[in-house]
């Protein structure tokens, strides 16, 4: 038996569904508010939430584990560990999924997503370290890690980055290693012909981005089967100071990029681009008051199970945006501390969670945005969480 965790369920009155512009969010515009569990992914007759819902990262009392989340937002640990984990992955093909770890980024967990447990702990390549992402290939044959190789000790540099191929029927033994083109790579996945890549270059908040001011950030697309480079992206110079992070895609091709500012000099500079199919980067439309309410930071990026509407969270922003997948922004949900986030059970909602233990589902519309409902009392929900099912 894996060890719930208890929490506390709270279904949002219609009446409290205000948007930040103070518009009404009702039940027929958004989603009709239920209880989670009535209809939710995980919820049926039988149904298991490790087949379907939710795979987060946490922190616990005595450590950090991977968990799973039901319908109704009911977590359920699934492998811990005494390490801080960071991205989390599951097999598109069988019930293996990974948490990789980053800072100090030594090991990666494999576990059992349907029974619970560990199966396997797995190191970075010799002499680096796990940048936080692993992605399975579609046929689940094969796990790719960003690795980072560690910089001689005194230098302001995040190290080249490699994209390690790792065989699954093998026990994820290293069987391939290409460049991913640039510095201190952190987020990679296939997306339409390409595996893109995101070279973040120096990191925002880390003793190397002491007085830096441009990160050295950029885009690669690299081919799938050979690594051999197809395209790149990058930033124009008046937005070198930010760090190109976190990914997702739509499922068709559409692929968008998250980004961190080195700098906090108070200027609005977009943070969430998207990815053209050569590599060029074109910047999501927000007012200037919304970019800075993002305090530079954007934690976690996601498209709901449309793909058409794109969601950033913010831990440092206490907030998560929503945009139209043209481009054009919607509006923005508070949470406080809130970084995971992933899509949600229907068209235009998204799943975000937070570091004090709650989870919100959130909901899109042409009228605007709003929580759709909400649980407490959950763990310590770390940076990534992913949908399964």
């Amino acid at each position: 038996m894996r060890p719930a965790i208890a929490h506390g369920l709270d279904h949002v009155p219609g009446h409290a569904l205000l948007g930040r512009r103070g518009f009404l969010v009702g039940a027929a515009a958004l989603l009709a508010i239920r209880p989670l569990g009535a209809t939710g992914i995980g919820s049926g007759p039988g149904a298991d939430p490790l087949v379907e819902g939710w795979l987060a990262t946490a922190g616990m009392s005595d450590g950090f584990a991977a968990v799973g989340l039901d319908g109704a937002f009911s977590a359920t640990t699934e492998a811990e560990t005494a390490t801080r984990l960071h991205g989390i992955e599951a097999s598109p093909t069988g019930p293996l999924a990974v948490a990789v770890g980053r800072r100090p980024g030594q090991i990666a967990l494999v576990f059992d997503r349907r029974r619970g447990g560990l199966v396997a702990t797995l190191a970075p390549g010799a002499g680096r370290v796990f940048s936080g992402h692993g992605r399975f290939t579609a046929d689940g044959r094969l796990f790719l890690t960003n690795e980072i190789e560690r910089p001689q000790e005194g230098t302001h540099a995040m190290g080249r980055g490699v994209v390690a191929v790792r065989s699954v029927d093998g026990g994820f033994v290293i069987v391939s290693e290409w460049p991913s083109g640039g510095d201190g790579p952190h987020d990679l996945m296939q997306s339409g012909a390409a595996l893109v890549v995101a070279n973040g270059g120096i990191e925002p908040n880390t003793p190397e981005a002491r007085d830096a001011e441009v990160t050295g950030s950029g885009i690669s697309l690299l081919d799938p089967a050979s690594g051999a480079v197809r395209g790149e992206g990058r930033l124009s110079g008046d937005l070198a100071s930010l760090s190109l992070r976190h990914l997702a895609r739509d499922g068709t091709g559409g692929t968008v990029v998250a980004a961190q500012d080195l700098l906090k000099d108070g200027e609005a500079r977009p943070l969430l681009f998207r990815i053209a199919a050569d590599g060029t980067l074109s910047p999501f439309d927000a007012p200037d008051a919304e970019w800075r309410a993002l305090r530079g930071y954007v934690g976690s990026v996601a498209y709901d199970p449309s793909g058409r509407h794109v969601a950033c969270a913010s831990p440092r922003g206490n907030r998560v945006a929503v945009w139209r997948a043209d481009g054009r922004f919607l509006g923005s949900v508070p949470l406080a501390d809130g970084c995971a986030l992933a899509a949600g059970p229907e068209a235009g909602t998204f799943v975000a969670a937070s570091g004090y233990g709650e989870v919100i589902l959130v909901s899109a519309s042409p009228e605007g945005v709003g929580i759709a409902a909400r649980r407490t009392g959950g763990p310590r929900f770390d940076n990534h969480m992913v949908r399964i099912g």
